[in-house]
């Protein structure tokens, strides 16, 4: 499972983007947006850091790195 702090995320939108946007750059992937701890969980068997990153960003947040 791969946690990133993410940020631009305000409200129950910005989470559906997000949504919208890992499932179409992971088909299958489960994911999970923390929209007050700025914080998305994905968990997929194809999982690779930069594809998730990518997606993210295109949707047009900000990815500050790996969340603890």
């Amino acid at each position: 499972m791969l946690k990133l702090a993410v940020s631009g995320m305000t409200c129950s939108g910005c989470v559906a983007a997000i949504q919208r946007a890992l499932g179409a750059a992971l088909p299958g992937a489960k994911v999970e947006v923390d929209l007050a701890k700025g914080t998305v969980m994905v968990d997929t068997v194809q999982s690779q850091e930069s594809t998730v990153k990518f997606a993210i960003e295109d949707a047009g947040f900000t990815v500050a790195g790996l969340a603890t």
